[in-house]
């Protein structure tokens, strides 16, 4: 995998394609790189952690996660996830959109598990581990279908299909499936704010964005929206717009032999050694020094 999607598991990615709608990810970040910033899809995925210590986010819920254990995410949550320890940190992810499951037909089981699933009244925990030990068999199906998906080997796509329904056959079984159809009417209003700002970054990130510009979506004061951003992202409206620029850049520098000045600009940046000292923060090197790499293959 590049090193653009190392960084971030992008909002905008099309993961697969409509014969199936499913693809893993690997990700290997060196200590003290950001680990993945606020972001959501139509998709669900499942995360799983192989190296290092992070504190997960989905919606307005916190967890730490260990290696070896794994998230659920539910299609549309929000998520991210933040370093724990200045260490090196990998994981994977498999992200597939429910309809994938979904019968030819209405039967039994569209009835039991797949809309349930879609209807979120009948989903998987959010936090995995092997602790509990029906949830270290989930993981154990997880780690199978990554490996599949890897090898790509004929069949592999009705290996993936298949376990993700074995899957929900083991939380259909003695309560240990999770209802989220009713959530919290406060936090929904919160996502749904939220969701608005990311989106509009994401729509307007090469013009000049203000912190009014973003405050007046919602609409909150100023002041209040920078609180209500940190808290929900734990990162300031212009970290978090700056992180988004920087990673299309990442993508530009990769694909072009365009100026590094041209590429600065392009992205929102009207300051080139200012887009060069923010790269080297959150690359870990130098634009120049990025597109080396990557020309090298590495």
């Amino acid at each position: 995998m590049d090193r653009t999607s190392q960084r971030q598991l992008r909002e905008d990615r099309v993961h697969g394609d409509s014969m199936f709608p499913a693809a893993a990810y690997w990700i290997e970040l060196p200590a003290g790189a950001p680990v993945l910033d606020t972001h959501w899809h139509e998709e669900a995925e499942f995360f799983l952690l192989l190296e290092g210590e992070i504190l997960f986010q989905v919606d307005t819920e916190y967890f730490p996660l260990k290696a070896g254990e794994a998230v659920f995410i539910e299609s549309g949550d929000i998520h991210a996830a933040y370093a724990l320890k200045e260490t090196p940190c990998r994981f994977s992810a498999l992200v597939f959109h429910p309809d994938l499951l979904a019968s030819a037909q209405y039967d039994a089981i569209q009835q039991s598990v797949i809309l349930p699933l879609q209807e979120k009244r009948q989903s998987f925990p959010r936090h995995l581990t092997f602790a509990v030990p029906w949830q270290g068999e989930l993981i154990g199906h997880l780690e199978r279908m990554l490996v599949a998906y890897a090898d790509g080997k004929p069949g592999y796509e009705a290996y993936i299909k298949g376990s993700l329904l074995i899957m929900l056959s083991l939380i259909a079984i003695d309560q240990r499936a999770v209802n989220r159809s009713a959530s919290d009417s406060a936090d929904t209003t919160k996502i749904n704010r939220l969701k608005k700002v990311i989106e509009y970054i994401q729509n307007n990130y090469q013009e000049p964005i203000r912190t009014r510009d973003l405050s007046e979506l919602i609409p909150m004061s100023e002041g209040q929206f920078c609180r209500f951003f940190k808290a929900m992202t734990r990162k300031t409206p212009v970290d978090y717009i700056n992180s988004y620029r920087i990673r299309q850049a990442a993508d530009l520098l990769q694909q072009s032999e365009r100026k590094i000045s041209d590429i600065a600009l392009e992205v929102g940046f009207d300051n080139v050694s200012y887009f060069i000292k923010v790269f080297r923060k959150l690359m870990k090197c130098s634009p120049s020094e990025f597109r080396k790499e990557e020309r090298r293959g590495v």
